[in-house]
């Protein structure tokens, strides 16, 4: 997948943070997922997490929501207008959602995810003229290292 232009060294260095955390999501038995919200000014990490479905044992624990919220609770404020948010999978339905009520102002993804996706591939939510909300989105920034993440983790646990 080519990398949609426009997205900065930021949003590279930001990516390979949330590499970083969906590897180690990964070695805890989660579907290797990471994320990271980010003031897209400054480059201060406002929240990080990688998925948690399963040690938390909770259907919304996705990495993205966990991130977004870390990020709202540390600036005291539900709007995002002001950040970016680097996730190694494209997002689905319920955290797309999440992304346009918290204002986010710029999403960056790696891997698209045919099964879910829900910013181009299935669905176009984030740029929907319906909502009240869009942000800007990129695509496609270190989908090969997210996919091989993903596919490596689920080989491994179909046993092939």
């Amino acid at each position: 997948m080519t990398p949609d232009p426009g997205h900065t060294a930021l949003d590279e260095t930001m990516m390979r943070r949330a590499l970083d955390i969906a590897a180690k999501a990964a070695a805890q038995g989660e579907v290797p997922v990471g994320a990271v919200v980010y003031d897209t000014a400054s480059g201060e990490v406002l929240g990080e997490a990688g998925n948690r479905r399963e040690r938390d044992r909770d259907p919304s624990a996705h990495a993205e929501f966990l991130a977004i919220r870390a990020a709202c609770a540390r600036i005291g404020d539900w709007r995002l207008n002001h950040c970016s948010l680097a996730v190694t999978l494209e997002p689905c339905p319920m955290c797309a959602g999440l992304i346009v009520n918290a204002r986010l102002g710029r999403v960056v993804y790696g891997a698209a995810d045919p099964k879910a996706g829900a910013v181009r591939t299935l669905y176009e939510i984030l740029t929907d003229r319906r909502l009240n909300h869009r942000c800007e989105v990129f695509s496609g920034v270190l989908a090969d290292e997210s996919g091989d993440l993903l596919r490596s983790f689920f080989r491994r646990l179909r046993g092939s």
